[in-house]
Protein backbone atom coordinates (compact mmCIF):
# COMPACT_ATOMS: atom_id res chain seq x y z
CA UNK A 1 0.00 0.00 0.00
CA UNK A 2 2.76 2.42 0.95
CA UNK A 3 4.59 1.63 -2.28
CA UNK A 4 1.46 2.30 -4.32
CA UNK A 5 0.86 5.66 -2.61
CA UNK A 6 4.45 6.62 -3.16
CA UNK A 7 4.17 5.73 -6.83
CA UNK A 8 0.96 7.74 -7.19
CA UNK A 9 2.54 10.71 -5.38
CA UNK A 10 5.55 10.64 -7.68
CA UNK A 11 3.23 10.49 -10.64
CA UNK A 12 1.27 13.52 -9.45
CA UNK A 13 4.49 15.40 -8.84
CA UNK A 14 5.70 14.51 -12.31
CA UNK A 15 2.45 15.72 -13.86
CA UNK A 16 2.56 18.95 -11.87
CA UNK A 17 6.17 19.43 -12.92
CA UNK A 18 5.22 18.98 -16.56
CA UNK A 19 2.33 21.44 -16.19
CA UNK A 20 4.59 23.94 -14.43
CA UNK A 21 7.25 23.53 -17.09
CA UNK A 22 4.67 23.99 -19.85
CA UNK A 23 3.34 27.10 -18.08
CA UNK A 24 6.87 28.45 -17.67
CA UNK A 25 7.64 27.80 -21.33
CA UNK A 26 4.54 29.66 -22.47
CA UNK A 27 4.94 32.60 -20.14
CA UNK A 28 8.61 33.16 -19.40
CA UNK A 29 10.68 31.56 -22.15
CA UNK A 30 12.08 33.60 -25.03
CA UNK A 31 9.53 34.12 -27.79
CA UNK A 32 10.46 37.34 -29.62
CA UNK A 33 12.85 37.19 -32.56
CA UNK A 34 14.85 40.16 -33.87
CA UNK A 35 17.26 38.88 -36.46
CA UNK A 36 18.45 42.26 -37.70
CA UNK A 37 19.65 43.74 -34.39
CA UNK A 38 18.93 43.95 -30.67
CA UNK A 39 15.56 45.66 -31.11
CA UNK A 40 13.01 46.45 -33.79
CA UNK A 41 10.02 48.77 -34.11
CA UNK A 42 6.65 47.04 -34.29
CA UNK A 43 3.73 49.13 -35.53
CA UNK A 44 0.11 48.57 -34.54
CA UNK A 45 -2.19 50.60 -36.83
CA UNK A 46 -5.14 52.48 -35.36
CA UNK A 47 -8.25 50.28 -35.32
CA UNK A 48 -6.32 47.00 -35.02
CA UNK A 49 -7.81 44.27 -32.84
CA UNK A 50 -6.11 41.47 -30.97
CA UNK A 51 -6.32 39.06 -33.90
CA UNK A 52 -4.76 41.60 -36.29
CA UNK A 53 -1.86 42.13 -33.88
CA UNK A 54 -1.22 38.38 -33.68
CA UNK A 55 -1.34 38.03 -37.46
CA UNK A 56 1.07 40.94 -37.88
CA UNK A 57 3.53 39.43 -35.39
CA UNK A 58 3.44 36.20 -37.38
CA UNK A 59 3.66 37.90 -40.77
CA UNK A 60 6.74 39.83 -39.66
CA UNK A 61 8.18 36.68 -38.04
CA UNK A 62 8.55 38.36 -34.65
CA UNK A 63 7.35 35.44 -32.50
CA UNK A 64 8.40 31.80 -32.46
CA UNK A 65 5.39 30.36 -30.61
CA UNK A 66 2.02 31.74 -31.71
CA UNK A 67 0.09 29.48 -29.35
CA UNK A 68 2.05 30.79 -26.39
CA UNK A 69 1.31 34.37 -27.42
CA UNK A 70 -2.43 33.73 -27.73
CA UNK A 71 -2.59 31.79 -24.47
CA UNK A 72 -0.77 34.48 -22.47
CA UNK A 73 -2.66 37.28 -24.23
CA UNK A 74 -5.99 35.73 -23.26
CA UNK A 75 -4.88 35.20 -19.65
CA UNK A 76 -3.68 38.83 -19.41
CA UNK A 77 -6.88 40.18 -21.04
CA UNK A 78 -4.94 41.74 -23.90
CA UNK A 79 -7.89 41.44 -26.36
CA UNK A 80 -9.60 44.23 -24.37
CA UNK A 81 -6.48 46.37 -24.15
CA UNK A 82 -5.14 46.74 -27.68
CA UNK A 83 -3.52 50.15 -28.22
CA UNK A 84 -2.14 51.42 -31.54
CA UNK A 85 1.36 52.82 -31.82
CA UNK A 86 5.03 52.09 -32.29
CA UNK A 87 6.58 49.60 -29.86
CA UNK A 88 10.21 48.54 -29.55
CA UNK A 89 10.62 44.77 -29.31
CA UNK A 90 13.83 43.37 -27.91
CA UNK A 91 15.35 40.13 -29.13
CA UNK A 92 14.65 37.31 -26.68
CA UNK A 93 11.70 38.95 -24.92
CA UNK A 94 9.42 36.47 -23.19
CA UNK A 95 5.78 36.16 -24.14
CA UNK A 96 4.79 37.79 -20.86
CA UNK A 97 7.13 40.73 -21.46
CA UNK A 98 5.75 41.13 -24.98
CA UNK A 99 2.10 41.13 -23.93
CA UNK A 100 2.83 43.38 -20.94
CA UNK A 101 4.43 45.94 -23.26
CA UNK A 102 1.68 45.87 -25.86
CA UNK A 103 -1.20 46.04 -23.39
CA UNK A 104 0.45 48.92 -21.49
CA UNK A 105 0.08 51.29 -24.45
CA UNK A 106 3.54 52.69 -23.65
CA UNK A 107 4.72 53.13 -27.19
CA UNK A 108 8.16 54.43 -28.13
CA UNK A 109 8.42 57.89 -29.69
CA UNK A 110 10.20 58.23 -33.01
CA UNK A 111 12.45 60.83 -34.59
CA UNK A 112 10.71 62.75 -37.36
CA UNK A 113 12.95 64.84 -39.60
CA UNK A 114 12.15 67.18 -42.48
CA UNK A 115 14.16 69.67 -44.49
CA UNK A 116 13.06 71.98 -47.30
CA UNK A 117 9.66 71.65 -48.93
CA UNK A 118 8.20 74.13 -51.39
CA UNK A 119 4.55 73.18 -51.01
CA UNK A 120 2.25 71.98 -48.28
CA UNK A 121 1.33 69.00 -50.43
CA UNK A 122 4.96 67.84 -50.70
CA UNK A 123 5.34 68.24 -46.96
CA UNK A 124 2.15 66.23 -46.38
CA UNK A 125 3.45 63.43 -48.62
CA UNK A 126 6.71 63.26 -46.65
CA UNK A 127 4.85 63.25 -43.34
CA UNK A 128 2.47 60.51 -44.45
CA UNK A 129 5.45 58.38 -45.48
CA UNK A 130 6.89 58.55 -41.96
CA UNK A 131 3.84 58.76 -39.68
CA UNK A 132 0.53 56.89 -39.60
CA UNK A 133 -1.60 59.78 -40.85
CA UNK A 134 -2.52 60.07 -44.52
CA UNK A 135 -1.60 62.89 -46.84
CA UNK A 136 -5.29 63.72 -47.27
CA UNK A 137 -6.03 63.93 -43.55
CA UNK A 138 -3.05 66.19 -42.94
CA UNK A 139 -3.90 68.45 -45.87
CA UNK A 140 -7.45 68.82 -44.56
CA UNK A 141 -6.02 70.07 -41.25
CA UNK A 142 -3.44 72.35 -42.88
CA UNK A 143 -6.15 73.94 -45.01
CA UNK A 144 -8.85 74.17 -42.33
CA UNK A 145 -9.34 77.94 -42.16
CA UNK A 146 -11.33 77.88 -38.91
CA UNK A 147 -8.68 75.79 -37.19
CA UNK A 148 -5.87 77.98 -38.54
CA UNK A 149 -7.62 81.08 -37.17
CA UNK A 150 -7.19 79.71 -33.63
CA UNK A 151 -3.43 80.14 -34.16
CA UNK A 152 -3.73 83.43 -36.00
CA UNK A 153 -2.66 81.79 -39.25
CA UNK A 154 -3.89 81.46 -42.84
CA UNK A 155 -3.29 78.87 -45.55
CA UNK A 156 -0.65 81.18 -47.01
CA UNK A 157 1.25 81.42 -43.74
CA UNK A 158 1.00 77.88 -42.33
CA UNK A 159 4.19 76.85 -44.18
CA UNK A 160 6.02 79.36 -42.00
CA UNK A 161 5.52 77.49 -38.72
CA UNK A 162 7.30 74.43 -40.10
CA UNK A 163 10.90 74.83 -38.96
CA UNK A 164 13.11 72.12 -40.52
CA UNK A 165 14.60 70.02 -37.75
CA UNK A 166 14.32 66.63 -36.03
CA UNK A 167 11.42 66.18 -33.63
CA UNK A 168 10.54 63.35 -31.28
CA UNK A 169 6.87 62.38 -31.45
CA UNK A 170 4.54 59.40 -31.59
CA UNK A 171 4.02 57.55 -34.86
CA UNK A 172 0.21 57.56 -34.59
CA UNK A 173 -0.12 61.25 -33.66
CA UNK A 174 -3.29 62.76 -35.14
CA UNK A 175 -3.02 65.43 -37.85
CA UNK A 176 -4.30 68.20 -35.56
CA UNK A 177 -2.07 67.14 -32.67
CA UNK A 178 0.84 67.10 -35.11
CA UNK A 179 0.16 70.65 -36.34
CA UNK A 180 -0.36 71.78 -32.73
CA UNK A 181 3.06 70.35 -31.93
CA UNK A 182 4.69 72.10 -34.88
CA UNK A 183 3.15 75.39 -33.78
CA UNK A 184 4.40 74.84 -30.22
CA UNK A 185 7.91 74.13 -31.55
CA UNK A 186 7.70 77.23 -33.74
CA UNK A 187 6.93 79.45 -30.74
CA UNK A 188 9.69 77.79 -28.70
CA UNK A 189 12.09 78.40 -31.58
CA UNK A 190 11.43 82.13 -31.42
CA UNK A 191 11.97 82.22 -27.67
CA UNK A 192 15.55 80.95 -28.10
CA UNK A 193 18.77 82.88 -28.83
CA UNK A 194 17.15 86.32 -28.59
CA UNK A 195 15.42 85.78 -31.94
CA UNK A 196 12.41 87.92 -31.00
CA UNK A 197 14.71 90.70 -29.86
CA UNK A 198 16.81 90.53 -33.03
CA UNK A 199 13.82 90.66 -35.38
CA UNK A 200 12.51 93.87 -33.81
CA UNK A 201 15.58 95.79 -34.99
CA UNK A 202 14.40 95.18 -38.55
CA UNK A 203 10.78 96.01 -37.73
CA UNK A 204 9.59 92.61 -38.94
CA UNK A 205 7.05 90.19 -37.50
CA UNK A 206 7.97 86.55 -36.97
CA UNK A 207 6.07 85.49 -40.09
CA UNK A 208 7.69 88.24 -42.16
CA UNK A 209 11.09 86.92 -41.10
CA UNK A 210 10.03 83.40 -42.06
CA UNK A 211 8.80 84.66 -45.44
CA UNK A 212 12.01 86.55 -46.20
CA UNK A 213 14.07 83.60 -44.95
CA UNK A 214 12.25 81.32 -47.38
CA UNK A 215 13.31 83.59 -50.25
CA UNK A 216 16.91 83.57 -49.01
CA UNK A 217 16.69 79.78 -48.75
CA UNK A 218 15.75 79.56 -52.42
CA UNK A 219 18.33 82.12 -53.56
CA UNK A 220 21.49 80.50 -52.22
CA UNK A 221 22.83 77.25 -50.82
CA UNK A 222 25.90 79.00 -49.47
CA UNK A 223 25.44 79.55 -45.75
CA UNK A 224 28.30 82.06 -45.59
CA UNK A 225 26.57 84.48 -47.99
CA UNK A 226 22.99 84.15 -46.78
CA UNK A 227 23.27 87.15 -44.46
CA UNK A 228 24.55 89.20 -47.40
CA UNK A 229 21.62 88.14 -49.59
CA UNK A 230 19.24 88.91 -46.73
CA UNK A 231 20.85 92.34 -46.43
CA UNK A 232 20.06 93.06 -50.09
CA UNK A 233 16.37 92.33 -49.59
CA UNK A 234 16.26 94.27 -46.33
CA UNK A 235 17.76 97.25 -48.19
CA UNK A 236 15.11 96.96 -50.90
CA UNK A 237 12.34 96.84 -48.31
CA UNK A 238 13.71 99.94 -46.55
CA UNK A 239 14.04 101.82 -49.84
CA UNK A 240 10.56 100.83 -51.03
CA UNK A 241 11.92 98.86 -53.97
CA UNK A 242 10.13 95.75 -55.21
CA UNK A 243 11.95 92.60 -54.09
CA UNK A 244 12.11 91.25 -57.66
CA UNK A 245 12.95 87.79 -56.34
CA UNK A 246 12.93 85.11 -59.05
CA UNK A 247 12.03 82.30 -56.58
CA UNK A 248 8.72 84.02 -55.81
CA UNK A 249 7.84 83.97 -59.51
CA UNK A 250 8.54 80.25 -59.70
CA UNK A 251 6.31 79.80 -56.66
CA UNK A 252 3.56 81.88 -58.26
CA UNK A 253 3.76 79.71 -61.37
CA UNK A 254 4.16 76.54 -59.27
CA UNK A 255 6.90 75.53 -61.68
CA UNK A 256 10.13 74.85 -59.83
CA UNK A 257 11.90 73.49 -62.90
CA UNK A 258 12.37 76.99 -64.34
CA UNK A 259 16.09 77.80 -64.51
CA UNK A 260 15.75 81.05 -66.41
CA UNK A 261 13.00 83.50 -65.46
CA UNK A 262 11.78 85.18 -68.63
CA UNK A 263 9.81 88.37 -69.18
CA UNK A 264 6.77 86.24 -70.02
CA UNK A 265 6.98 84.67 -66.55
CA UNK A 266 6.93 88.11 -64.96
CA UNK A 267 3.49 88.85 -66.39
CA UNK A 268 1.67 86.48 -64.02
CA UNK A 269 -0.85 88.21 -61.78
CA UNK A 270 -0.13 86.83 -58.33
CA UNK A 271 0.51 88.25 -54.87
CA UNK A 272 3.71 86.17 -55.01
CA UNK A 273 5.04 87.95 -58.10
CA UNK A 274 7.45 90.34 -56.39
CA UNK A 275 8.20 92.00 -59.72
CA UNK A 276 4.66 93.39 -59.68
CA UNK A 277 3.97 93.83 -55.96
CA UNK A 278 6.01 95.73 -53.42
CA UNK A 279 7.01 94.25 -50.10
CA UNK A 280 6.85 90.64 -49.04
CA UNK A 281 4.50 88.05 -50.53
CA UNK A 282 1.57 86.74 -48.41
CA UNK A 283 3.64 83.94 -46.88
CA UNK A 284 6.72 81.75 -47.18
CA UNK A 285 7.57 80.05 -50.47
CA UNK A 286 9.26 77.09 -48.78
CA UNK A 287 10.18 75.80 -45.34
CA UNK A 288 13.18 77.95 -44.50
CA UNK A 289 16.17 76.35 -42.80
CA UNK A 290 17.43 77.64 -39.45
CA UNK A 291 20.59 79.11 -41.07
CA UNK A 292 18.39 81.10 -43.48
CA UNK A 293 16.16 82.33 -40.66
CA UNK A 294 19.14 83.42 -38.60
CA UNK A 295 20.68 85.01 -41.70
CA UNK A 296 17.69 87.36 -41.90
CA UNK A 297 17.89 88.14 -38.20
CA UNK A 298 21.63 88.81 -38.62
CA UNK A 299 21.26 90.46 -42.01
CA UNK A 300 24.39 92.30 -43.11
CA UNK A 301 24.27 96.07 -43.12
CA UNK A 302 25.71 97.11 -46.47
CA UNK A 303 24.74 99.21 -49.48
CA UNK A 304 24.12 96.42 -51.98
CA UNK A 305 20.72 96.37 -53.66
CA UNK A 306 21.47 93.89 -56.46
CA UNK A 307 23.05 90.48 -56.80
CA UNK A 308 23.62 88.00 -59.61
CA UNK A 309 24.93 84.44 -59.80
CA UNK A 310 28.61 84.19 -60.65
CA UNK A 311 29.57 82.45 -63.88
CA UNK A 312 32.41 80.43 -62.34
CA UNK A 313 30.12 77.61 -61.22
CA UNK A 314 30.86 78.24 -57.54
CA UNK A 315 27.23 78.92 -56.64
CA UNK A 316 28.16 82.26 -55.10
CA UNK A 317 26.89 85.69 -56.20
CA UNK A 318 28.23 89.07 -57.29
CA UNK A 319 26.77 91.90 -55.18
CA UNK A 320 26.33 95.40 -56.60
CA UNK A 321 25.45 98.86 -55.37
CA UNK A 322 24.55 100.27 -58.79
CA UNK A 323 22.26 99.07 -61.56
CA UNK A 324 25.00 99.58 -64.16
CA UNK A 325 27.35 97.21 -62.35
CA UNK A 326 24.56 94.70 -61.83
CA UNK A 327 23.53 94.72 -65.49
CA UNK A 328 27.12 93.98 -66.47
CA UNK A 329 27.12 90.88 -64.26
CA UNK A 330 23.65 89.94 -65.53
CA UNK A 331 24.86 90.04 -69.15
CA UNK A 332 27.72 87.70 -68.28
CA UNK A 333 25.30 85.33 -66.59
CA UNK A 334 22.82 85.33 -69.49
CA UNK A 335 25.67 84.69 -71.93
CA UNK A 336 26.65 81.66 -69.88
CA UNK A 337 23.06 80.37 -69.97
CA UNK A 338 22.98 80.88 -73.74
CA UNK A 339 26.24 78.97 -74.13
CA UNK A 340 24.76 76.08 -72.18
CA UNK A 341 21.56 76.14 -74.21
CA UNK A 342 19.39 76.98 -71.18
CA UNK A 343 16.38 78.78 -72.61
CA UNK A 344 13.94 78.40 -69.74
Amino acid sequence: MKGTLKFILLGVIAILALVAFSYYQRVFSSNVVVEDGDEVAFYIPTGSDYVAVGEKLLAEKRIKNAQAFHWVAEKMNYPNHVYPGRYLLNDGMSTRELVTLLRSGKQAPMRFTFNKFRTLEDFAVHTAENLEMTKTSLMQTLEDEEYLKTMGLTKEKILGILVPNTYELYWNVSPQAFVDRMYKEYRAFWDKNDRNKRRTKWGLTRMEVMTLASIVEEETNKTDEKATVAGVYLNRIRQGMPLQADPTVRFALQDFTIKRVLNSHLEIDSPYNTYKIRGLPPGPICTASIPSIDAVLNGERHEYVYFCVRTDGSGYHHFSKTLTEHLNYARQYHSMLDAKGIKK
